[in-house]
């Protein structure tokens, strides 16, 4: 279990937010719900996603336990990115952002 309780705010809600509270967080975890990715392949999913910021966020999801980063020993080097059982436990909260998404833009940005 990680060491990290002083870093967490007490709200159940802030803390989910502190994990994945931003666009390239989810968007990752979108991806990889549907199975193990390599560096470029996320990159290229993520249209405008900078190589620093990518793997700026990738290593702070591995440090919080939401991604694997499995290093195969290949030249040049092999990795790949997975998600952790808790990083599977968030599919419903995705699964609802789809959900309501397709709902708003339904009853909003859709005009017939």
């Amino acid at each position: 279990m990680l060491n990290i309780q002083n870093e967490f705010p007490d709200c159940p809600v802030e803390i989910t937010l502190h994990l994945i509270g931003n666009k390239w967080k989810v968007l990752i975890i979108r991806d990889l719900l549907t199975g193990t990715k390599r560096f470029g392949e996320l990159k290229k999913y993520l249209n405008n996603i900078t190589q620093k910021v990518l793997t700026q966020n990738l290593r702070e999801m591995e440090e919080n336990g939401l991604i694997n980063r499995k290093v195969y020993p290949e030249v040049p080097p092999k990795v790949e990115y997975s998600l952790t059982e808790t990083g599977l436990s968030l599919k419903p909260i995705v699964d609802s952002m789809f959900n309501w998404g397709n709902y708003y833009k339904d009853k909003f940005l859709c005009t017939d």
